[in-house]
């Protein structure tokens, strides 16, 4: 596979984007929500003395970006991607939420959470929604594939699963989707422990969630791919699974198995 690297937005420098042409039998969007732990100067002063907290699980989903570009490239598929740090705004969680903003801005005033949204927020929310507005507005079924990591011990908690998918259970295409890729990495790594709506719900608030109840069952499907950074930290163990699941979703989109009205 060939080395790849999604460019800057020309106008949203924490958003990356690599867009590629191949005809598939369902449209794909990968996107990364959580891609990089960056912050941008205007905000720096908030994070002062936080390297370590930046470049930990609170920071980012490390490894989550290298999956999301070597996914898309073997798709052919466009990436959508964020490299600013989730404790300045998480991408991934919907207006209102209480954990959208990250506790070092939220004493910041009204006026300057508003111009943090719009730079950052707003635009990749609605790069996404427009991603797969323009497939669903003619009626082609898309497939999203969000990519993202997890703490392998959490409060405590050791979590035992090696990669897990994130979906709506109740919405017949994304658990048809989940089936197959799973059973896929079954068949590829035995060795790898694999799980369900795990560490985390699929019903949870999420990009996902929100796509899934503005475009509604019929033409979108919404895949959270959940990888253990215990994984991620060991460099040819990394390389190994990142080239295996890569494989396996690619094999489960290319045989066509979702059908074009869910």
């Amino acid at each position: 596979m060939r080395n790849a690297r999604a460019a800057a937005h020309p106008t949203h420098p924490g958003i990356r984007v690599l867009r590629r042409r191949r005809t598939l039998s369902v449209p794909v969007l990968v996107t990364c929500e959580h891609g990089g732990h960056q912050v941008p100067r205007v905000y720096g002063h908030l994070f002062t003395g936080a390297q370590r907290l930046l470049t930990n699980h609170r920071g980012w989903d490390r490894g989550a970006l290298d999956l999301a570009e070597a996914l898309a490239l073997e798709l052919g598929a466009p990436l959508i991607a964020a490299t600013t740090t989730r404790l300045l705004v998480d991408l991934n969680r919907s207006p209102g939420h209480p954990a959208r903003l990250g506790a070092r801005v939220r004493t910041l005033p009204p006026e300057a959470l508003q111009r943090l949204e719009a730079a950052h927020y707003d635009p990749y929310r609605r790069l996404v929604a427009d991603a797969v507005g323009r497939w669903t507005r003619r009626g082609r079924s898309v497939l999203h594939l969000s990519m993202h990591s997890f703490a392998p011990v959490l409060c405590g908690e050791r979590r035992n699963a090696d990669i897990a998918l994130l979906y709506d259970p109740r919405r017949g295409w994304e658990r048809a989707a989940a089936d197959a890729i799973l059973a896929e990495l079954g068949r590829r790594a035995p060795d790898l422990r694999l799980r369900r709506n795990y560490p985390y719900l699929g019903r949870a608030d999420s990009l996902t969630a929100a796509l899934r109840h503005e475009q509604g069952a019929r033409l979108y499907a919404g895949l959270e791919v959940e990888v253990n950074q215990r994984l991620v930290r060991r460099t040819a163990t990394f390389a190994r699974v990142r080239g295996t699941l890569v494989e396996a979703i690619a094999a489960v989109v290319r045989e066509g198995v979702f059908p074009d009205r869910p």
